[in-house]
């Protein structure tokens, strides 16, 4: 096909779209669900109409083949768990008895039964549930989820793509099964996995599918030629079966690298790559590989994870290039739209300008079918659109929101010195010990309580005019009150004021500086039926006042016991938002860096002796390739530091790292200096404490002990049992006892006990210290 005919053929795609529905009917329905408030079939029928309705707006706005399979009760790793039968064999009588319920056990846990460890997906906010695979592992297919959502797309009269996760990248996000031997590599299991991806792919192609999609993101991590021979095997082995669909082998998140002429060479009919995070270097790559001769390519040229709106003219250029490297081109975003909200047109608070610069799944989709008409009719089929786009490109070059030359000094003027402690750790933790007076394994929590029916409504009627601030505020000061006095009376050492006036953590400060920008409904799937709103970085940021101050004094003014001041870290506030794209990441981490920097000086001012800087973010926004990381890994840490290093050394700096990988990032945490980090370990049974261990980290660690995304109470030995594993590790000394993440997701009974048996696990614990 030449260069004009394939233009010719240009389609539009999406490979996901967001889940929860504009009013977030998903989320309701699930948790209607588990309360029993919702029946099964009402919550299947709730799932099918968000299905259909996703489907008929995609089509009418111009996609030519919609995708399914993306839709998820949870996650949709658990369901390609589900897929090909890997249960664990804790969970397979709740699968038996009744799939919705084992399907939720495995992602939730019950009071009896541990759930699936949850982990971040590559480096975005989004967690998946860890598969489970062992020498043992059995694969079975189960088609039902896969062909049904097909079916219903296929039923309305649309062109439909299933969208599964690809057989290397499921094995490659697996773990071994508790009793496999630890350095059992799942990856082994390719043979015997394969068949049931066959099966899969016979039962779509029966069902009426002419193309499936296979996710291969892993393929754009750095793979040993081992695991890139796994997967070549795979690919030459799906691609030639017979009784299949055609097979879209899909990247994104970064480069493909070495894994490109693999899957170009395989014998598989289409690829779709990423040419927003790594444009250039797909491209030269693909060149260099041949192109795609008698192959599809799906050019993701629109950014899926970011709210920007594209520069269409830059995209149509990419496209162009493109053009002579395949038989077909077509136009997609470069991911799943999941990871963006579902439609700026629903923001009312923001100004119209401004609002013209974003673009969410809906406005996304627009630009693709824009893009696609482009390609395929030429450049004056979309004059309009063009101009337009070139106009909201240079409103927003152009704003005075996106530069503060007073900032910029600011953080151009910063040295070496600004990022580091005025004293060594050593000297620092003797000085923190005689002032703060703590027993050994002292008790914490991480930062946020419940947020209960009442504070919601309160924070509701606020918006609406209910209740005036002053009513507000009383309700806030009931509230800390209440979290105060419960664990005063549970024996907790280092206290927190439960964050009642915090709507997120990231949310709640973007909201008080300047350069962000808050939706309303810009709703993005965390995991499961946790919903964020990440705010919108949009200019250059600083703090006009105090933030935190007043609410952490207040508790403190309520008890003996140091309560901690409570932060979230630069580089959490530019992973939990969406950042902005015109300028390098670590010159925007330097000025929220500097911002908290003037909270952390005026909490110390104010009394506040422990103050916790949480990073969450610091390990998932590491980028995915390791030659880009130690330039990632220096801006990140500095940007930590010198939110930090400006407190005396009896000031007890904390952070806190959850639900991650941290083994990759042991150097980059002792690199922060904080004198105490806590961090996720329960549903990894310690492995942190393990690595800290094998790394030397000469500083304080609460590996947790209290998994708080399921809803089962620990017991006290069983919490017990965690320590003493973490002594194995850590010297006591410099252990801290905590939970794994803040408990604002929980309820006030399951934390009651929960955190009483922590405490009670501590006091166990250290009676079986040895008399110093």
């Amino acid at each position: 096909m030449t260069s004009k005919s394939a233009a010719a053929a240009a389609r539009a795609t999406v490979y996901g779209y967001p889940r929860q529905g504009h009013n977030r009917e998903l989320k309701k329905a699930i948790e209607g669900y588990w309360k029993g408030r919702v029946t099964a079939d009402a919550l299947r029928s709730t799932a099918a109409e968000l299905r259909r309705n996703t489907w008929r707006q995609l089509a009418a706005a111009g996609v030519h083949e919609v995708p399914t399979g993306d839709f998820s009760y949870y996650d949709h790793v658990l369901d390609t768990t589900v897929m090909v039968g890997a249960i664990p064999e804790r969970h397979r009588d709740a699968v038996d008895a009744d799939a919705l319920d084992g399907y939720f056990a495995m992602a939730r846990g019950t009071q009896d039964v541990a759930p699936l460890e949850m982990t971040k997906w590559f480096d975005t906010n989004y967690h998946y549930l860890v598969p489970e695979l062992g020498p043992d592992t059995v694969f079975t297919a189960n088609t039902v989820k896969q062909v049904a959502e097909l079916t219903e797309a296929l039923a309305l009269g649309l062109t439909a793509r299933p969208v599964l996760v690809g057989p290397v990248t499921y094995l490659l996000l697996a773990k071994p099964a508790p009793g496999a031997p630890a350095d059992f590599e799942p990856l082994t299991l390719l043979d015997r996995l394969l068949p049931v991806y066959a099966e899969v792919l016979a039962d779509l192609r029966a069902a009426g599918a002419e193309w499936a999609q296979l996710d291969e993101p892993a393929l754009v991590q750095d793979r040993t030629p081992a695991e890139l021979n796994a997967a070549e095997r795979a690919y030459r082995d799906l691609g030639a079966l017979t009784d299949r669909p055609k097979l879209l082998v899909a990247s994104y998140f970064d480069r493909l690298g070495d894994a490109l002429p693999v899957l170009a060479k395989a014998p598989v009919e289409g690829l779709a790559l990423d040419f927003t995070e790594a444009a250039a270097a797909n491209l030269e790559a693909l060149a260099a590989a041949g192109g795609l001769p008698g192959k599809r390519l799906v050019a993701g040229v629109v950014n899926g994870r970011n709210i920007w709106i594209n520069d269409l003219q830059k995209s149509l250029s990419t496209l162009g290039t493109l053009l002579g490297l395949a038989d077909r081109v077509d136009v997609a975003a470069s991911c799943s739209l999941l990871h963006v909200p579902l439609d700026a047109a629903a923001e009312r608070d923001i100004d119209p300008q401004i609002l013209r610069w974003l673009a969410f799944a809906k406005q996304k989709t627009a630009e693709i079918v824009t893009l696609a008409k482009g390609l395929a009719q030429g450049t004056d089929a979309v004059t309009g659109e063009l101009s337009a786009n070139r106009a909201d490109l240079a409103s927003r070059a152009g704003s005075p929101i996106t530069n503060d030359p007073a900032v910029r000094a600011r953080a151009a003027a910063v040295t070496d010195a600004d990022a580091r402690r005025s004293q060594p750790y050593a000297e620092r933790a003797a000085a923190q010990r005689a002032g703060l007076g703590l027993p050994l394994l002292p008790t914490t929590t991480i930062g946020s309580f419940p947020q209960t029916a009442e504070l919601r409504v309160a924070r509701a009627d606020l918006r609406t005019g209910r209740i005036d601030t002053a009513g507000y505020e009383e309700r806030i000061r009931t509230e800390i009150q209440e979290v105060v006095s419960f664990q005063e009376k549970t024996g907790i050492d280092v206290l927190v004021h439960g964050e009642p006036e915090r709507n997120d953590m990231v949310q709640y400060f973007a909201e008080q500086l300047t350069g962000y920008l808050a939706t309303q409904h810009g709703w993005v799937q965390s995991y499961g039926t946790r919903y964020v709103r990440p705010p919108v970085l949009a200019g250059d940021i600083s703090r006009p006042e105090p933030m935190t101050v007043r609410w952490t004094t207040y508790a403190q003014s309520l008890t003996d016991r140091p309560v901690k001041g409570m932060l979230t870290g630069p580089v959490t506030m530019l992973a939990w938002s969406f950042v902005r794209d015109d300028q390098p990441l670590g010159d925007t981490a330097r000025q929220v860096a500097l911002a908290l920097r003037d909270e952390v000086n005026d909490l110390e001012t104010a009394g506040t002796s422990v103050i916790q800087v949480d990073e969450p973010a610091l390990r998932e926004t590491l980028p995915l390739r390791a030659a880009d990381r130690p330039a990632y890994l220096a801006w990140a840490t500095e940007a930590f530091r010198l939110s930090t290093s400006g407190v005396r050394p009896d000031t007890q700096i904390h952070t806190h790292m959850c639900y991650a990988e941290f083994g990759d990032i042991v150097q980059a945490i002792d690199d922060l200096d904080a004198d105490v980090i806590s961090l996720e370990a329960a549903r990894s049974h310690m492995q942190v404490a393990r690595e800290l261990a094998s790394h030397g980290y000469p500083r304080e660690a609460g590996p947790g002990v209290y998994d708080i995304h399921s809803p089962r109470v620990p017991s006290a030995e069983e919490a017990a049992g965690l320590l003493r594993t973490g002594l194995k590790a850590i010297p006591a000394e410099r252990l801290w006892v905590n939970p794994d993440c803040g408990l604002k997701t929980r309820g006030w009974p399951e934390t009651r006990a929960s955190l009483e048996n922590l405490v009670a696990a501590a006091r166990t614990v250290r009676g079986e210290l040895p008399a110093s």
